[in-house]
């Protein structure tokens, strides 16, 4: 058993250099790779979760951005459409003025004109009235006179 301590010994004596340059390795690797590998995985991690959280404030905001636009648009539809019923109730407005002051005015009109007929009609009475008398005179004149019988009855 002496022995086989002494071949122990001997192979962890032996294995001690080995041993410190495998530990110097492992130091050397976690103070130059490892410690600025994890690092830089954090801070890509980081700016790629900054990212995504920046994009995802930017679609925020362009939705926002959105909602208010349709907002706005509905609006100024509504405003359009107002502003031309308004304007279709006013140009009906100016139609039905314009359309009382035809009738007004065709009215007027036929009144002159019954008005100037009725002028006519009592004229043209006035002149058949006075042209029945008068044509009555001649004819009594004419059945009265004994010469204007004959010569007319001969004709």
């Amino acid at each position: 058993m002496n022995d086989l301590l002494q071949q122990l010994s001997e192979l962890v004596l032996d294995s001690m250099p080995t041993m410190a340059l495998f530990l110097g390795t492992l130091l050397a690797y976690r103070v130059f790779v490892h410690i600025p590998l994890t690092k830089a995985l954090a801070e890509r991690h980081q700016r790629t979760q900054g990212a995504m959280e920046s994009a995802a404030a930017a679609i925020a905001t362009a939705e926002a951005r959105m909602t208010e636009y349709e907002r706005k648009l509905f609006a100024a539809r509504a405003a359009i459409l107002h502003a031309r019923e308004e304007r279709l109730r006013m140009l009906q407005l100016e139609s039905d003025k314009a359309t009382a002051a035809t009738r007004l005015a065709a009215r007027l009109h036929v009144l002159n004109a019954r008005e100037e007929m009725d002028r006519s009609l009592e004229q043209a009475q006035v002149q058949i009235q006075g042209s029945i008398e008068q044509l009555g005179a001649q004819v009594v004149a004419r059945l009265l006179s004994p010469a204007g019988v004959g010569a007319e009855g001969v004709r």
